[in-house]
This record gives structure tokens, C-alpha cells and sequence, in this order.
């Protein structure tokens, strides 16, 4: 949006070398126009003009006092400078203290016999109530009462500041930006607005100058609600408009349209299922096979709760693929998942799942052919199921890399290791992503890019989103929902343990698994780390990023190697323990998951590669240590891998967080609700929303400063049907220059790379 010279003017050339260096390394600021969109946080008012002798501690006040003494204090060895000002209003003394180049103004202004009004937050240094670095204005002779009213009643905005720069330091230099009060015309005349002007006027918004100048200087409390409304609806709308135009461009590719055949592999497959498809599971179905039927290529996001069947849905679609004569890719983050989607697969489709040759010549795009069965014992309707991964052998690998290129394959599921250049297909319909937030977008891209034409595309993830962030996210996808479980799933009771309160509590859940297992069912632990010498860089790290701060950090995360220890060695001895992480061997890992899916391990103690798609329906029982180290969104997936069978789930949520902290009132809302909507938008609260919109992915700073993805759902509605209807009228925005220019100002190279690739 900042495109005019005035906003793209270096802010070091308008506020000096060593603030603009400060806001460029520390806020990412570096022009006029960042810091005028660098809004303010919130605001507050100066406070109730109150007497010296009244002040309460840690509020906002405005007094009115006379100068007795000022003074200038030299320290670091006369390096730094500190005035003390005192001040009286007859009922008692108060003092102020400015510090560094914050010295200059009051030392000239506030001399002894000067009347002054003075706000500031009360505190305490040495035993003795100040006002450190006051906001101040001085009083002639003839100044009344209005004045003063108005003085103690004016807002004052509280800019995101860091370490290296306070809020009134912000708010300096944007008044030194926007000059003296009533002046601000000759900075903010030039803005382009992005938004059209009948539009604005029909919403009725305020124009974009008034709105910035009413944002860093409201008069009144309407003028920030004004400000705020005609700000939202500019992130709104540019990026809406964003995603409409990546619909549209989505729109216009050619894709072979990928129709099962009547009596194919998917009619062989359904009539093989032992149960009913739920009615979320056929309408979602119905919604995909319409689209892998077009001309141009699906690209849908189908978002469920934990255990609803995306699989299900998403392997019948792969499989309607292979009936069109093409080939299905499916994309899992980790090896585990890979392996666990592999063998489910293969599991579910039994026979159906061996390898044949085409009987005919291999269809063209669309058409229909049958393979060949009989082979390994293959159906007659049978597809050949690959696993593909980094680091399989080179045996099996080029077996695998061979039945892509040659079609014998129908389906493969695999890790990153499906997007290397080498890995070719011989005709790519349709590319299933799983979790996709684990992928860059750049590694979704790559294996888009394999097929002969743009594939389909369907985007799983198990973590329900609201409504809104699809709008915003994924605005470039169709969404289905799942949003009820098969029948035969169980309910989960969670409830948080406090180990540290309450010791006991731990022992008892202790006493809980050893139940369940005794009961015939099997358990997980799971624990924020590994434990070995490797991992203490790691755990290092994530000390420092703690989120509850020092308190959270007295002792490193609990590791899965020491908790197997110690719960081998006690309280549950007598049981079949053994461990899971990330860093063992593939088929070290591959055959503690089937031992575990065997029953021939009681207890599976882990770390989060259990998340996601590991499906064991005799695992009743889990036992979340240091629950507090772990999201929202990730407690509810971890919880989800239990209650899978027809006996009843329980999830202890093991936390030494004290009564009242955010993360225990976090694990309590998981706690509280199986509602995985509900967790989603607790979550998405307690994150930044840039990280929500992708910028991590992306490498940008958030483009929403002032639109809360989860407050504002009208805003958000309403711009993206205003900026379906302009792409649609002027795909080009050739009537809309400014909208243009503001869309270009987003879309930077990274963040267009980003929207494109999505």
C-alpha cells in the first residue's frame, strides 16, 4: 500500500541513524509508511486529575503541580545523564524522572515556577511514588479548567515496542513523521487507496488518511472504532482479493478429468468395506469425485476431527483415480505416518492392494481400462500400493521408482523423498497431501509439478479450522468438512494431572495404565523429547522460547529415554515398555509400530511421531508428560490416537504448572471439550496470527495488523464476496489501479511465491 515517495522515504532520513536503526533491527521498520502502518496496540487515557497526596499505585493519573526543583544527574561515568524533577501542588511532593535524550525538552521547560499538567503511570523507586518519564504540558496564566480536562481525558496510543525502544519513543517518532497536530495532510495526501471508492462509500468507511490519523491520534474513542473499521476492511479485501484471483487462475489450467469406471477398483473396494460410510463420508466424497470429474484441477481442503475417516475418503478417491488409468500420490510429513498410511492402506484394501499389468493398452487421461489381476495373488481390479521414503534400501527403492514410472504403481505414500527430481510418474492424477501444515509450500509445489498436467489436489489436515481461517488461509481452496465420527468410536474422558500440587495424582495415573493393560488394552507416554546427548542442543533451545517463561523452565523437558527407564525400573515393571522417537532407524521404528498394532508391546513410550494417522483401536490409555510443552491443537491430535476401538479412551494430561497459570488453564480447556472447532480457535487466540496466515512459511512479515481472523468473520465474509465480484468483472484489476498497487505492496516476491504455490 506504501508506494508514494513521501511513505517509501527512509525512515533515517526523517528520524536519524540510531532510531531508524533501532525500529529496522528490532520492529522491522525501515519507512515512513511501515511505522504509519505500525498501529497501536491499545490505548489509555491519561487519568482522573488527581492530588499528590492521592496517588494510587500502578495507575495512570494526571496532576496538576508546580516545578520545585530540577536537577541533572550524570552516571555510567558521566556518559549518561538522568533529570529529577520535583514537583508540588500544595498537598504534597511528587517526583519526576526523564532519562537520556529524553532530558533535552523537560530540562529546557520545566525550571522552577513553572506550572505544569503531568501524566505518567504511578511507581515506586527507593520507597518514594514517581512519575517516570511523564507525558507533560505546560500551563499559562490564563489556562482553565477545559484545558486541563481535556489534557487528563486525551488518549494516548500504546505502540508493540521492544526491549530496545518503548512505546513513547514510537510515539515520537510518529509524531515527528506526521508533524504538528492538524498538519498531517501534507504526509497522508498522497496515500493510494486500495480500496474502490464505491465500495468505501457503500460500506461507509472513512478514507484511508482520515483513518490513519485517527488511529494515531484519536480525539475520541469513536475515532479509534472508525480508524480500526476502514483498516480491517483494507487487509480484509487486498487479501481476499489475492486469493480470488488465485481461484480464478486455478480455474482457467487444464486437468484430465478422473471419472471411476462402473465396476472398477473403487465398486471392488466398496463392496469389501465391513461398514457403512458415514453420511458426512459420502457427501464429502460426492463433493471430490464431482470435482476430480471437471476440466480443470481440484484443489479442496477437507479438514475433519480426529478419527472421522479423511483416510477413508481420501483413499476412495485415490482409488477412483487408478480406475481413470492415473495414478494417486499421497504425501506424509514423517516416516512413521508414511509407514502407518502404507500398511492401513494395504490393510484396508486387502487383495485389492497387489500389483497387475494392463490387460488392454493403459487408458488415456479419463479413460477407463482394467488391470490385469492374478498376479501375487492379485484381484482382477487390483493396483499395485508403494512405499516411498528417504531411507529405504537401494533394492527396493529403485523397485518402487520403477513401478511409478511404468504406471505398475496406482498408489504410493511417501515422505519429502516423492519430490526428489529423480522420482518420475507415468501419469500423476491426483496428489493428497496430508497435514499439510508440516510441508513448505515450495515442497507441495514440487509434487504438483510431476504430473503430465496440473494433478488434483486434496489437502487433509486433522486439526479443525474456523471458518474464518479458511477464508483467510486456504481462501484458494474448497473446503469440506467432516464433522461426525464413524460409528463404533468411543468417547475419551481427559482430565489434567498436577504432578508437583499433587503427587499422588501422577501414581494414581500410573495405577490407571497398569488398569488398562490388565484390562487387555495397551497405552502410549508421551514426552516432549528424545533424551539423548544429541537432543540437548535442542532442548536448549526450546528453554529459551519457553512460553510460561522461567517458571516453565526450572528443569529441562521430560525425555522419552529417561521416562522408559524409570518407568520400567518402577511403577510399571512388570509390563512390556518400549520406546519411540524420530531418530531411529526407519525399520526400527516400523517394527516397534507393529509390534505395538500386535499387542506384543504393552506400553509405547514416545514422542509426537504418534500425532498424526497411528491407528491402534486396543490403545485405551495416554499419558502426557510435561502436557504444558505441547499446543492446543497438538494435545487434541495426540488424545485423538486413543478411543479408536469400541472401548472407552483415557488421556492424563501430566502438567507441573501451578493452579491459575496459562497453561494450566489451557490444558484445562483441552480438558474440558472433544470439541476439536472449539480447541482450534482456543488455540488460534493464543497464537500470533501471522504465523496462522503462513508468514512463517513464507518468510514475511504479517500482513494483519488491525483484522483478527477470529473476531472479525463478517469483515472477512464481506470482503471476500466484494473481491469475488471485482475478479471476476476485471480478473486483471485494470480498472482498479490502486488496488493494483496495494495488491503488489502485499504480494511481495516471497508472500506471491507463497499465495501461487499454496
Amino acid at each position: 500500500m506504501d508506494c508514494v515517495p513521501v511513505l517509501e522515504e527512509p525512515l533515517k532520513k526523517v528520524l536519524g541513524g540510531n532510531t531508524a536503526k533501532v525500529m529496522a533491527e528490532h520492529l522491522g521498520l525501515h519507512t515512513v509508511g511501515d511505522l504509519l502502518h505500525h498501529y497501536p496496540r491499545r490505548y489509555a487515557e491519561r487519568g482522573e486529575l488527581t492530588r499528590l497526596s492521592d496517588l494510587p499505585l500502578d495507575e495512570h493519573v494526571t496532576v496538576v503541580a508546580q516545578v520545585a526543583d530540577a536537577r541533572v544527574l550524570k552516571f555510567n561515568g558521566g556518559r549518561g545523564q538522568r533529570l529529577e524533577v520535583t514537583i508540588t501542588d500544595g498537598s504534597g511532593r511528587l517526583q519526576l524522572v526523564f532519562f537520556g535524550k529524553g532530558v533535552h525538552k523537560p530540562r529546557a521547560q520545566l525550571v522552577p515556577g513553572t506550572r505544569a499538567m503531568f501524566a505518567g503511570k504511578v511507581t515506586v523507586f527507593n520507597h518514594k511514588r514517581q512519575l517516570a518519564h511523564p507525558e507533560f504540558k505546560t500551563l499559562g496564566a490564563q489556562s482553565g479548567a477545559d484545558v486541563v480536562e481535556a489534557f487528563a481525558h486525551q488518549l494516548l496510543p500504546l505502540y508493540p515496542a521492544c526491549k530496545q525502544m518503548e512505546s513513547w519513543q514510537i510515539q515520537q517518532a510518529v509524531d515527528t513523521v506526521l508533524g504538528p497536530s492538524g498538519a498531517e495532510d501534507a504526509v497522508l495526501a498522497d496515500l493510494v487507496d486500495p480500496l474502490p471508492d464505491a465500495l468505501r462509500k457503500g460500506r461507509g468507511l472513512t478514507t484511508l488518511p482520515e483513518a490513519l490519523r485517527k488511529i494515531h491520534r484519536p480525539r475520541t474513542k469513536a475515532d479509534i472504532a472508525a480508524a480500526k473499521d476502514r483498516l480491517k476492511w483494507d487487509e480484509a479485501f487486498v487479501l481476499q482479493v489475492a486469493l480470488a484471483r488465485r481461484r480464478r487462475a486455478d480455474a482457467q489450467l487444464p486437468a484430465a478429468p478422473r471419472r471411476p469406471v462402473q465396476d472398477g477398483l473403487l465398486a471392488a473396494f466398496d463392496a469389501r468395506l465391513p461398514f457403512t460410510l458415514t453420511d458426512g463420508q459420502r457427501r464429502v466424497s460426492e463433493q471430490i469425485f464431482a470435482d476430480l470429474a471437471a476440466e480443470h484441477p481440484m484443489h479442496r481442503l477437507l479438514q475433519g476431527e480426529v478419527g472421522s475417516g479423511k483416510t477413508m475418503v481420501a483413499l476412495r478417491a485415490m482409488l477412483g483415480v487408478v480406475d481413470a488409468g492415473g495414478q494417486a500420490a499421497m504425501l506424509a510429513p514423517t516416516e512413521v505416518l508414511a509407514q502407518q498410511h502404507h500398511r492401513s492402506i494395504t490393510e484396508m484394501m486387502g487383495e485389492l492392494a497387489s500389483w497387475g499389468l494392463w490387460r488392454e493398452a493403459p487408458p488415456q487421461n479419463g479413460g477407463g481400462g482394467r488391470r490385469e489381476g492374478g498376479m501375487l495373488g492379485g484381484a482382477e481390479q487390483g493396483t499395485k500400493v508403494v512405499l516411498l521414503t528417504g531411507s529405504m534400501g537401494a533394492a527396493a527403492r529403485r523397485q518402487a521408482l520403477l513401478d511409478l514410472v511404468t504406471g505398475e504403481a496406482g498408489i504410493v505414500i511417501g515422505t519429502h523423498a516423492l519430490i526428489e527430481d529423480k522420482v518420475r510418474f507415468h501419469d500423476l492424477g491426483l496428489v493428497v497431501v496430508d497435514e499439510q501444515h508440516r510441508f513448505g509450500v515450495e515442497q507441495r509445489d514440487a509434487l504438483r509439478s510431476k504430473g503430465t498436467q496440473p494433478p488434483h489436489l486434496l489437502v487433509m489436515t486433522a486439526t479443525p479450522i474456523p471458518r474464518t481461517v479458511a477464508m483467510t488461509v486456504f481462501g484458494d481452496l474448497e473446503t469440506s468438512v467432516l464433522d461426525q465420527l464413524p460409528a463404533g468410536r468411543s468417547p475419551i474422558a481427559s482430565h489434567v494431572v498436577p504432578a508437583k500440587d499433587k503427587p499422588h495424582f501422577l501414581a494414581r495415573a500410573w495405577e490407571r495404565v497398569r488398569e488398562e493393560v490388565g484390562g487387555g488394552h495397551q497405552a502410549y507416554v508421551v514426552c516432549p523429547r528424545i533424551g539423548d546427548e544429541e537432543d540437548e542442543a535442542r532442548a536448549a533451545k526450546q528453554k529459551k522460547s519457553g512460553d510460561e517463561g522461567d517458571e516453565a523452565e526450572k528443569r529441562p523437558p521430560l525425555a522419552v529415554l529417561d521416562v522408559a527407564e524409570q518407568l520400567t525400573k518402577g511403577p510399571l515393571s512388570d509390563l512390556r515398555v518400549e520406546v519411540l522417537h524420530g531418530r531411529m532407524q526407519p525399520e526400527a521404528k516400523d517394527e516397534v509400530m507393529r509390534r505395538f498394532a500386535a499387542g506384543a508391546v504393552d506400553v509405547l513410550v514416545a514422542t509426537t511421531v504418534i500425532e498424526v494417522g497411528v491407528n491402534v483401536p486396543n490403545a485405551t490409555a495416554m499419558v502426557i508428560m510435561d502436557a504444558d510443552r505441547f499446543g492446543v491443537s497438538q494435545l487434541h491430535q495426540l488424545r485423538g490416537r486413543v478411543g479408536r476401538g469400541s472401548a472407552p479412551g483415557l488421556c492424563l494430561l501430566v502438567t507441573e504448572m501451578p493452579e491459575g497459570s496459562p497453561a494450566r488453564t489451557r490444558l484445562g480447556a483441552v480438558a474440558a471439550t472433544l470439541d476439536g472447532f472449539e480447541l482450534s480457535r482456543i488455540d488460534l487466540e493464543q497464537r500470533r496470527e501471522g504465523d496462522v496466515l503462513g508468514q512463517a512459511q513464507s518468510g514475511a512479515r504479517s500482513s494483519l495488523r488491525v483484522l483478527a481472523v477470529i473476531d472479525d468473520e463478517e469483515v472477512i465474509a464481506a470482503a471476500r464476496e466484494e473481491a469475488t465480484a471485482i475478479v471476476a468483472a476485471d480478473p486483471e484489476l485494470t480498472g482498479y489501479p490502486e488496488l493494483r498497487t496495494a495488491l503488489d505492496a502485499l504480494l511481495d516476491e516471497e508472500r506471491e511465491e507463497f499465495l501461487d504455490k499454496g
